[in-house]
């Protein structure tokens, strides 16, 4: 069976704790430690890779990455500049790709909107996205972003999530679509799954830090509730998807 592991929101910085509390790097490295015991055929990150944009952070996570020996692929967040990355990792004008897991296609799209905590999805990234679905045959489809594009219930995320138009032209998109078997997006910190067209959208939990479950519009905190990532296995017959949390953290 095939195995994508995606990890999600691990805001690694230069040296200083999130919060004044929350060590990154040593979360991610957890992460890593526990993928590689579980050796997926690929790990995707969806994004907020650093917590700056800074060449530096992105250096420090090139880093904390090298353990894994299988191919990683890397979205951008709100938190990350297009230009540090680049100077790191490389890229085009856009962070956009597509690879292949076993016999699935894994299309990666980019909803950084500089400067802005929501996300965009221009014409130009939508008409990518429409030519690689066109060209992806019969392969089952991942698609994956960092803005969830649907409400999630949570006032405070929903204010900085994707544009609805751009949303609403994804969903268009999506329905032409029936090989799309899975959504995967990051950024709110929080597991949660729903229909998105005929298909099912999901965000996996942070590495790192959550934030609560704050439905009635109160302001996000941050919380230790267990950090986890998630692992979409191919069965043959379909596409199931699995949390996975780090650590021991008790019985």
């Amino acid at each position: 069976m095939t195995v994508l592991a995606q990890i999600s929101d691990l805001h690694i910085t230069a040296g200083e704790l999130i919060y004044g509390r929350v060590d990154t790097a040593q979360f991610l490295a957890r992460a890593v430690s526990k993928l590689r015991e579980i050796r997926p055929a690929a790990v995707i990150v969806t994004g907020d890779l650093v917590e700056g944009g800074t060449v530096g952070e992105y250096d420090r996570l090139r880093g904390l990455l090298a353990p894994l020996d299988v191919p990683v692929h890397l979205l951008l967040g709100n938190h990350d500049d297009r230009a540090a990355f680049r100077n790191v990792f490389g890229g085009g004008e856009f962070i956009q790709f597509t690879f292949d897991v076993g016999p699935l296609r894994v299309i990666a799209l980019d909803t950084n909107d500089p400067g802005e905590p929501g996300g965009r999805l221009c014409a130009t990234r939508l008409d990518w996205l429409a030519t690689q679905l066109a060209t992806a045959g019969d392969r089952p489809v991942i698609l994956a972003l960092h803005h969830p594009p649907f409400v999630t219930g949570l006032p405070a995320m929903d204010a900085c999530g994707l544009a609805e138009a751009d949303a609403e032209a994804l969903v268009a998109i999506v329905a032409r679509h029936p090989r799309i078997e899975r959504v995967i997006c990051g950024h709110v910190h929080r597991p949660m799954t729903t229909r998105f067209a005929h298909t099912v959208a999901m965000t996996s939990p942070s590495v790192a830090h959550q934030f609560g479950l704050v439905l009635d519009g109160r302001p996000l905190a941050m919380t230790l509730e267990p950090p986890g990532f998630t692992l979409h296995q191919w069965t043959g017959r379909g596409l199931v998807s699995h949390l996975a949390y780090t650590g021991d953290h008790g019985s």
